[in-house]
């Protein structure tokens, strides 16, 4: 077998693989950015939309942590490719959710009901 086989078959880059130690790192922190927010909305300590809003903070960072230690997503990975589809990733879904929020909230705006006064019967 030539040495060029031996490269082809295995990497020897220990960046683009996770140790145990990543491995628990990541988990750890995922477990407590689920118990955080679990927490909050079981003793709800602030008002929804705080509550919410810290979720969604949550939320981001937790996603964070899933690309670094289970995705192994950096800027060197790939040649940096994962790094450009993460972007256009984040825009994409970014223009969907303002999208949404955007039309619901003017959906329940525009569709809720007319007040008795302004009834023409």
């Amino acid at each position: 077998m030539s040495a060029s086989a031996d490269t082809h078959g295995h990497h020897d880059d220990e960046e683009s693989h996770g140790t145990r130690k990543g491995y628990i790192i990541g988990f750890v922190l995922a477990a407590i950015l689920t118990a955080i927010p679990f927490w909050l909305v079981m003793t709800t300590p602030f008002s929804k939309p705080v509550i919410a809003l810290i979720i969604m903070a949550f939320a981001a960072v937790q996603m964070v942590v899933h690309m670094i230690f289970f995705l192994h997503m950096n800027r060197r990975a790939e040649g940096g490719w994962s790094m450009m589809a993460l972007l256009f990733t984040v825009v994409i879904v970014g223009i969907a959710l303002s999208g949404s929020l955007w039309v619901m909230y003017h959906m329940n705006a525009n569709m809720m009901p007319m007040p008795q006064a302004m009834d023409p019967m």
